[in-house]
């Protein structure tokens, strides 16, 4: 590995360059993605100057164009950028001092998880030029001989996504139907695909089913549930919003994040399960969820915008006791009930 800066040879446990000094890209336990945006933001400040260091609203708009594809990272920065993190490191002659009182006020300030912290910490850091040593670095994977490898199980790839897309010109002979059956072989619903179908009441979906695409069931009336794949990797935004009769969704393993207006204005939404590898939940997801009484959060979930559950009156969220999704509730006067770690969160079938 080399130094970005002078390109001198480096450790591979090195925090700054021996010979320039300069802070190496790290990633933080959770931000599997931490490097990459070092490396994105510090080219963002190289192409547009420092003087936008001290303009929030630059700022975010820069980040917004600069890390499209990494969702639950740019928000995050986004929020701590208007929380004023950056300008209040800025503000302050001492780095070492900067970054202590930056962590502690986004941890008792702003509720986000230690590990979120550490990340917006060493982003920011490291497009000033500041070195900085996490105490939650991610560990590296400890060598493996050779005949003990098991083969990798292979990534999901935008190509792989794209390589059968359902198009709202094929959805449209469906268009009065109240059952739809969807092949096999479809790996994407194209965004926008049954947009406003309001008679469709049930729709099969392939196993083959990979993505779901924005808006694509927005404003379905009479749909009242839907079995997801187990294959199903992304669900878009918008996906389900207005789906007015939906009542029960079950999230399968592997989606990540919930995205903005997901289900906004899902009005009989009850049951939703989610899974424990969903990290986030966007802007207005359960917006205007009504009958939404239960929802029960993993640990993994270490951002939820502050307007993802606006208007469920009837919602108490069940979740880990001092995790980030509880402090999110006492924040937020959002009914909680908290369980200790390791006590299965799930209710049972009486308590819905």
């Amino acid at each position: 590995m080399q130094c970005e800066n002078c390109h001198a040879e480096l450790l591979a446990d090195s925090i700054s360059c021996p010979q320039c000094g300069a802070p190496v890209p790290q990633n933080v336990e959770g931000f599997e993605n931490t490097k990459d945006i070092q490396l994105i933001m510090k080219k963002m400040i190289n192409e547009y100057g420092d003087g936008i260091l001290n303009d929030t609203g630059k700022m975010v708009a820069f980040v917004n164009d600069y890390l499209p594809e990494y969702d639950k990272e740019r928000r995050l920065l986004k929020n701590m950028l208007n929380a004023g993190v950056l300008k209040n490191m800025l503000a302050e002659n001492d780095q070492k001092i900067a970054v202590m009182r930056a962590k502690s006020y986004m941890l008792s300030e702003c509720f986000v998880s230690e590990n979120a912290a550490e990340f917006v910490i060493l982003c920011f850091t490291y497009m000033l030029g500041w070195v900085y040593e996490p105490t939650l670095k991610a560990k590296d994977e400890e060598p493996v001989e050779e005949e003990e490898q098991k083969p990798e199980k292979r990534k999901i790839t935008a190509m792989d996504i794209e390589m059968n897309v359902f198009l709202p010109t094929q959805a449209a002979r469906y268009r009065l139907a109240g059952n739809i059956n969807i092949p096999e072989g479809i790996t994407k619903l194209d965004n926008f695909c049954f947009d406003g179908f309001g008679f469709m009441k049930t729709i099969k979906l392939p196993e083959s089913l990979l993505c779901i695409g924005d808006y694509a069931f927005t404003g379905c009336k009479r749909l009242k549930g839907v079995d997801l794949p187990e294959n199903l990797k992304i669900i878009q935004q918008g996906a389900f919003s207005q789906c007015v009769k939906l009542t029960v969704i079950k999230i399968p393993h592997g989606i990540l994040e919930i995205e903005d207006h997901t289900f906004e204005f899902c009005e009989s939404l009850e049951v939703v399960e989610l899974p424990p590898t969903v990290s986030s939940i966007g802007a207005q997801a359960f917006l205007g969820c009504e009958k939404l009484r239960r929802l029960f959060l993993p640990e993994s979930v270490k951002f939820i915008d502050e307007n993802a559950f606006s208007y469920c009156p009837e919602l108490t969220i069940r979740c880990y006791e001092n995790s980030y999704v509880h402090k999110y509730c006492m924040s937020h006067r959002i009914k909680c009930e908290t369980v200790e770690t390791g006590v299965a969160l799930r209710a049972k079938k009486h308590e819905f």
